[in-house]
């Protein structure tokens, strides 16, 4: 009977022995899940507090890139640094010299551009919490300096360096790099530009164009109806949205006619009479010193609608293939392209190929039919064009720097029934049906006509265009494999 309970006993001390030694596993098991959690919460939250200062770091870059499409955001003490410096080989405005060297060359320790929040002007440019350019960005934290300086690639324009500091607790510092590249996109310095003739004398067939705040080019004869059709150029006329028609006078602050040719008038006030032109009129520059007109290559700007726009093909009929695939009942109409719903819907660069996508030639070029009542955008035809728009949209606007300001400011300026805020292009002709209104810039390689009896085109000349500024297309950009985190 002994036996018997000594076995029990015995039994029951390594029972309670395995026990103890499981609760003891058990108990190490949790404290270290334990520890593991609470490192992985701690690391979870350091991961988001990196994350936060790299995208406050990644939002200092975007201004950057912000201030060289919108120049007049750009703090006036800074503004002559990111302003194009140098002149390509045809005397356009360039971020590069015609080496193609860029025209940033400083360094980390000396950089072109530089705000330091240490200094207090400029902590208060960037962070102040009313007027800093960081100020929506504030809850998250500060920065604490932005740099722009020389790339490190050539080809590319500028190193943008950024650091930050998050509001957390403790803050975490990021140093964030990044490289941007230029597409320098060629400036149109005229408001309107033919390479041929601009009117023909014959009744009804007269140029059918009028100009404001910038001058027209004619490679060849400029025709008009009557020698009052062209504005004089006085520093008193009144910068305002009214067109032509709607004003007892015809003048303009910068409206400047330069004609390869003779400027001829069909009706003449008397028979016989000599011509007298108003002195902003220079006739017969050809071919000396010639008419110097912008030229948009062929090559370059289909290059770059494939890249940042919107590429088409067209069939004989008129209808557009996007990605330059012509297949079958796949065609859209001009309008679905082109209309805009109201003032916003920008449509970017839309570049209209040739019929056989080559360059264009006499027999290889089509007819675009813009009837849509208003357009933004860039609009790059390889062909001829037929601009019949009706209604259109009121605008506010910024006129030319007005002459004499100090600060070179700019009037701003409603326009009404505007039909293209942008650019109209056309290797071709442009055909006009109706009255037309412009804000931007029109260029032809042939002529602007009217198609029948009343059809005209008025332009008013957005300057940001004569300096390579298109809205819808990046004036710089992000260059792709070049950001990258020091810290």
């Amino acid at each position: 009977m002994s036996r018997i309970t000594c076995s029990t006993e015995g039994q029951q001390g390594i029972a309670l022995l395995g026990a103890l030694v499981l609760v003891l596993i058990l108990s190490l098991l949790g404290a270290t899940l334990l520890n593991l959690a609470g490192q992985e919460a701690l690391s979870a939250g350091a991961g988001r507090k990196t994350v936060v200062a790299q995208q406050l770091a990644d939002a200092a870059g975007e201004l950057v890139v912000a201030w060289f499409h919108s120049p007049q955001s750009i703090p006036p003490a800074r503004s002559s640094v990111l302003a194009k410096k140098n002149r390509n080989a045809v005397g356009a405005p360039s971020f590069f010299d015609q080496s193609g060297r860029s025209q940033f060359v400083g360094t980390p320790g000396h950089p072109d551009l530089l705000l330091d929040a240490r200094n207090v002007s400029d902590d208060r440019m960037l962070n102040d919490p009313e007027t800093g350019m960081f100020r929506a960005l504030r809850h998250l934290g500060t920065i604490e300096d932005l740099k722009v300086y020389a790339p490190s690639k050539p080809g590319l324009l500028c190193t943008v360096d950024a650091t930050v500091a998050t509001q957390t607790s403790p803050s975490v510092r990021q140093s964030v790099l990044m490289q941007l590249s230029a597409l320098d996109l060629p400036p149109l310095r005229a408001a309107a530009q033919v390479g041929q003739n601009l009117g023909v004398p014959q009744p009804g067939s007269e140029s059918s164009v009028d100009v404001h705040w910038g001058p027209m080019k004619v490679g060849e004869d400029l025709v008009l109806r009557r020698a009052g059709e062209i504005p004089t150029m006085s520093v008193l006329a009144p910068v305002t949205g009214q067109g032509y028609d709607e004003t007892a006078q015809r003048e303009d602050r910068w409206m400047e006619a330069w004609v390869g040719g003779q400027v001829q008038v069909s009706q003449p006030a008397v028979q016989g009479q000599v011509l007298s032109l108003p002195q902003n009129v220079h006739a017969q520059q050809s071919p000396i010193p010639g008419i110097r007109l912008d030229e948009w290559p062929y090559e370059q700007l289909k290059r770059v609608a494939k890249q940042f726009g919107s590429y088409f093909a067209i069939d004989r009929s008129g209808l557009l293939y996007p990605q330059g695939v012509v297949q079958p009942g796949q065609g859209i109409s001009p309008d679905e392209v082109f209309r805009s719903q109201a003032v916003g819907d920008q449509r970017g660069l839309i570049f209209i190929d040739t019929l056989d996508q080559q360059v264009p030639r006499a027999d290889n070029l089509s007819t675009v039919i813009i009837r849509a009542g208003y357009v933004e955008g860039i609009v790059v035809v390889q062909g001829h064009v037929l601009l019949a728009p009706s209604g259109g949209q009121s605008i506010s606007v910024l006129s030319p720097p007005i002459e004499g300001d100090k600060l070179g400011s700019r009037a701003s300026v409603q326009l009404s029934r505007v039909n293209m805020n942008g650019v109209l292009y056309a290797s071709g002709n442009i055909s006009v049906t109706g009255k037309a209104r412009i804000f931007g810039a029109v260029a032809a390689g042939g002529t602007i006509a009217p198609s029948s009896a009343g059809g005209t085109l008025e332009v008013w000349y957005n300057q940001d265009v004569g300096e390579g500024l298109y809205k819808g297309v990046p004036v710089v950009y992000r260059a792709p494999g070049t950001w990258l985190a020091k810290y």
